[in-house]
């Protein structure tokens, strides 16, 4: 029995057993199939089922995978190569591979961020306040590095030793072992874990390079004069944060929104970057970076038309990658178009400070575009865009903003509560359009006398600047007063100081609770009515420009004044005319295709039979049965068609 049992297991593994292979039949290969072996056949051979993991022969370990491996795997699967292909090949299971696509988005947006992308989770257990303390310790330094500010040793010590301290206050805890005192040695190592290499940390506090800002003008004359460039064709850019709904801290306003919770709308920061041309008659489109790519307010608004380049990043940082996208897709094009405007040459001089968001090598990107570095630590003293441009741009906004309350408050009675709670992004975008609208080509000329004076066309025009610049602070108190806010010409300017401040405590905290909700929140998914043209209410403000025409041409004793405003408004509006008379003859059109209906001959084999000629008639169109049909006082007389048609 023993000798049977044995001889029908070592049949059932011998390969004559083993399926084979028919004939080919019409190309085809078929499969002999036989029934799998039952599990009283395999418990008697003595053999069990292996796992994919034992046919490996061990089970694999586990990796830690860096972002930039993950770009790479996510580019190999997207040029077409297996998922499993690419497992083997980074000896990873074909799961990991999946999941690591399914979440690309995360991940693309995480690579857009000023971190590197070798960083890996620190896996070594730590205290929990020393972890929240290092992540915002990295975000303090890179927020310094955004800003040019140079980093010192001690200055990293001093602020590591402040966020321990007023962590250990958050969580209540009195002590987590030994105390921390953030030795040179610890700050070295925390650089090495945070993957922090490319930030420079020097022994002693960097100030202001004078002697730099001193010699450079006279370098960058001889660059100019060797390239015989223009005033036209010099420009400068350099990036700024902006609070865009912040108050003063006086206000009440501001008070009542530290007592709510979260505490994050006078926190909110987005980057912007402005540059122009030393002649002063070239601003670019603003570029703007947010730190979320789809906020609720600009749900079914085209991102194209807005009056600045959008982009995001989630700490709403100028990144390599944005500059670069901006560089070749919208300043290269907005300058060539200004120069054939201008019937110069376009061959662009580009000034450039040290900001970590701007290649090293760009003088290589353009044949057309020579890129120029300003020297280490100078901005402050010779950029151009920082001698008065940014500065006078902000003060423009806030006082746009503040215009905009009263005028809410005087036309329909909304409360400055009311108005600052709607006050969004998008609102915030319009009144960012008009402040840069009104900075002059004199301010665009006159920040140049630092680093190129022989480009400025009238030193006196900085009186006129620095008068205009009291009248917006008496405009800004006026302003607070109808709003019944007891702010002077000091709040205002302690307001504007704080968006050159570097991120407190409190801020870092909120920065890292709001990157926390918005990583944990799901994308919502809102189905709104999206924006259109109706006949209807275009009509209604065709109405609305005939009526407000006949106010002014009813007070206007100026014949010849009235009628170039008319003619003005006539010209700026004719786009919506034509977008009206398309819809017009469109709605006609298909007002009269519903009476006929439209029936398809029916295809036959065989010889149509014939029939009468009148027939025929239904073949091309019948009418079908309707109410309007009975009622002939409701069809469209012919006058009233061709009246809506036009």
């Amino acid at each position: 029995m023993m000798v049977a049992t044995k001889e029908l297991a070592e049949s059932l593994h011998s390969p004559q057993h083993w399926p084979r292979p028919l004939p080919r039949t019409n190309g085809l290969e078929t499969w002999q199939s036989r029934p799998s072996p039952s599990r009283m056949e395999l418990r008697m051979s003595g053999s069990k089922r292996k796992s994919s993991g034992d046919v490996a022969g061990t089970a694999k370990k586990r990796h830690a995978i860096t972002m930039e491996t993950k770009v790479k795997i996510i580019e190999r699967v997207e040029r077409g190569e297996k998922m499993v292909d690419v497992a083997h090949s980074y000896n990873l299971n074909r799961s990991t591979i999946g999941s690591i696509v399914k979440n690309k988005d995360k991940i693309m947006e995480h690579v857009k961020s000023a971190m590197p992308m070798t960083s890996t989770i620190i896996t070594k257990k730590r205290g929990k306040v020393m972890e929240e303390m290092e992540k915002l310790l990295s975000v303090w330094m890179q927020d310094q590095r955004q800003r040019r500010v140079p980093l010192s040793l001690m200055l990293i010590q001093e602020k590591a030793k402040s966020l321990y301290e007023d962590l250990k206050k958050k969580h209540g805890e009195e002590s987590e072992g030994k105390s921390f005192n953030a030795s040179r040695s610890w700050v070295h190592r925390f650089k090495a874990r945070a993957k922090l290499h490319n930030v420079k940390v020097s022994d002693k506090a960097a100030s202001t390079d004078t002697i730099a800002a001193r010699e450079f003008p006279e370098t960058l004359r001889e660059i100019i004069d060797e390239g015989a460039y223009l005033p036209e064709q010099v420009f400068n850019v350099d990036e700024t944060g902006l609070y865009w709904k912040r108050m003063p801290d006086r206000s009440y306003i501001s008070k009542e929104e530290k007592l709510m919770p979260g505490y994050k709308a006078s926190k909110d920061r987005l980057t912007l970057l402005f540059g122009g041309n030393a002649s002063g008659d070239m601003k670019l489109k603003p570029l703007l970076v947010y730190h979320s790519e789809n906020p609720r307010a600009l749900k079914n608004i085209a991102k194209g038309s807005l009056p600045v380049v959008w982009k995001s990043n989630p700490k709403a940082w100028v990144t390599q990658a944005i500059f670069q996208d901006w560089f070749f897709h919208h300043f290269i094009p907005e300058v060539e178009k200004y120069c054939l405007e201008k019937e110069v040459p376009f061959n662009i001089l580009l000034l450039l400070d040290n900001a970590p968001g701007h290649p090293p090598f760009m003088d290589d990107f353009h044949p057309n575009v020579k890129v120029v570095h300003l020297p280490l630590n100078t901005t402050a003293l010779i950029q151009p865009m920082d001698q008065g441009v940014i500065a006078t741009f902000k003060k423009y906004y806030l006082r746009h903003t503040f215009r905009q309350a009263v005028k809410a408050s005087d036309e329909s009675g909304t409360t400055l509560r009311q108005f600052w709670k709607d006050y969004n992004i998008y609102k915030a975008i319009k009144n960012i359009d008009f402040a840069w609208s009104e900075v002059t080509a004199v301010t665009m000329n006159g920040v140049w006398r630092n680093l190129c004076p022989k480009f400025v066309h009238d030193f006196r025009g900085f009186e006129k600047v620095d008068e205009e610049s009291k009248e917006v602070f008496s405009n800004l108190v006026t302003l607070s007063e109808k709003l019944e806010l007891d702010l002077q010409e000091d709040d205002f300017i302690e307001l504007l100081a704080v968006q050159h401040e570097e991120l407190t405590n409190e801020d870092l905290m909120e920065l890292e609770a709001q990157r926390k909700d918005e990583e944990g929140q799901e994308e919502e998914e809102v189905t709104e009515e999206p924006k259109r043209f109706t006949t209807q209410e275009m009509a209604r403000g065709f109405s609305l420009f005939e009526e407000a025409l006949v106010v002014f041409e009813a007070q206007d004793p100026n014949v010849e004044r009235y009628t170039k405003v008319a003619a003005a408004v006539q010209n700026a509006i004719q786009c919506y005319r034509v977008i009206y008379d398309e819809k017009k003859r469109a709605t006609t059109q298909t007002s009269l295709d519903r009476f006929y209906k439209r029936v398809d001959r029916i295809k036959s084999s065989k010889e149509p039979e014939p029939v009468p000629s009148t027939s025929g008639v239904s073949e091309i169109a019948t009418c079908p049965p309707s109410p309007i049909a009975d009622d002939p006082s409701a069809l469209p007389s012919p006058t009233s068609s061709s009246s809506s048609s036009q």
